[in-house]
């Protein structure tokens, strides 16, 4: 048995010994070939090498499990409950949360034990205290069934993806084209593309929120706009607004689901460097380009 075997074992025993409240031990025996006539039972089956050590009955270790379970999970809930208060503004406030919809934070929230996920379920009670109707149960219900590394997925996406106000929504610019004339139809408008990869996000990142269904799975285009006309994206401390040179000219972007933009309200993680910069880069030509700092 290697070292990295046996601390692999050592591990496993104690999550084992964690969920049942028992340790885990090998099962003495003195003839270890496998075709021992000890390494059977009577009825042809190979015997296990290890066994839960306990004199306790099944019942009696069934509600020891139990009762392990209610606890984690209440450690977990007060954890939670904890986190929100200290996330909470001391601010005048006469609202209240649907007492379904607590009910529903509770059950969806008790089994999440990682520190990072825990803040974020914190932040959704603390928005639903200050703003009842900001997370919907389905916000929740993704939000439970997602994994640390589809939460890290979520943050990177979020330092990409400006705020539209006039629309309340979340999305990420990929370029964009100028819409052929009656007179250049054989142009497909000579569309620029903003490089992802650059930014250290790869698609994988952007396939987990679509299979999430916090994005949506087709890029989207903009109406076509005129010159002189203008749209602000907001990037937690930065706005950028874009004017456009010319007419005719067609953004394209991943656009955050309903489910999406409530969860990336959660996330306070400022624009990406490289992301910012290939905006710039890219835009330019054919927009005038504001950058400026809010509070």
């Amino acid at each position: 048995m290697t070292v990295k075997t046996a601390q692999a074992r050592i591990n496993l025993a104690n999550i084992i010994e964690s969920l049942l409240g028992y340790p885990v031990t090998k099962v003495p025996n003195n003839d270890t070939s496998p075709s021992s006539e000890q390494s059977y039972n009577t009825k042809g089956q190979v015997k296990p090498q290890y066994h839960i050590n306990s004199e306790h009955p099944l019942l009696t270790r069934a509600k020891q499990r139990q009762d392990l379970l209610a606890i984690k999970r209440q450690q977990n809930i007060e954890a939670i409950l904890t986190k929100a208060m200290e996330f909470c503004p001391d601010v005048a406030s006469n609202k209240h949360p649907d007492a379904d919809w607590v009910e529903h934070f509770i059950a969806l929230c008790e089994d999440t034990s990682n520190s990072s996920m825990q803040a974020l379920w914190a932040k959704i009670l603390t928005g639903e205290t200050l703003n009842p109707g900001t997370f919907s149960i389905k916000s929740l219900q993704t939000l439970k069934h997602m994994t640390q590394r589809e939460a890290d997925s979520l943050q990177k996406c979020v330092s990409l993806s400006g705020y539209n106000e006039k629309d309340d929504s979340h999305f990420i610019l990929l370029g964009f084209y100028k819409k052929p004339s009656l007179f250049d139809l054989l142009r497909k408008g000579n569309k620029v593309s903003l490089n992802l990869g650059k930014t250290g996000i790869g698609f994988p990142d952007i396939l987990t929120l679509m299979d999430l269904n916090l994005l949506y799975r087709k890029e989207i285009e903009s109406a076509v706009l005129k010159a002189g006309q203008e749209l602000t994206l907001s990037f937690l401390s930065q706005k950028v607004t874009l004017k456009a040179k010319n007419s005719d000219l067609v953004l394209s972007y991943y656009k955050f689901t309903q489910t999406g933009d409530e969860l990336s309200k959660l996330i306070r993680f400022p624009v990406n460097k490289v992301y910012k910069q290939l905006v710039n880069t890219a835009l330019e030509g054919e927009f005038d380009l504001a950058w400026h700092t809010t509070k």
